[in-house]
């Protein structure tokens, strides 16, 4: 489906994002008429209320602002949880994954990927 289809139906900005990473695609949206990138879903455009939102593949490239390792009891592993702020300018929570949780650094470059765990589908990072 092209992203832009997502516009002739309901406004379901959290289903529509969970569809695009279903089909492989990090998907985020922009004000047509602001430029500016968005993330968490939503129908209206913060600090406008315009409801001209479209949505646009992300690069997939970010910048660790900040981290976190959460330690778990065995036999679960400890993991991380990092803000990472997107090229485009918004900021997300995830993890970095493919090295150990205590060797994310905060400046560092990552690229997104999409995993699907047990059906859910979401972004996570790895370094660049």
């Amino acid at each position: 489906m092209d992203p832009m289809d997502v516009q002739s139906e309901p406004l379901r900005p959290d289903a529509d994002h969970q569809r695009f990473l279903r089909e492989g695609r990090f998907m985020i949206q922009r004000g047509r008429q602001s430029g500016r990138h968005h993330f968490y879903p939503r129908a209206i455009e913060p600090g406008t209320g315009r409801d001209d939102l479209e949505w646009v593949p992300a690069s997939g490239l970010g910048t660790v602002y900040s981290t976190t390792v959460v330690r778990a009891r065995p036999p679960a592993a400890s993991y991380n949880v990092a803000l990472i702020d997107l090229a485009e300018g918004p900021r997300m929570m995830s993890r970095v994954e493919g090295l150990a949780p205590e060797s994310v650094t905060i400046g560092m470059a990552v690229r997104a990927r999409i995993v699907d765990e047990g059906g859910s589908h979401f972004v996570v990072f790895d370094p660049a």
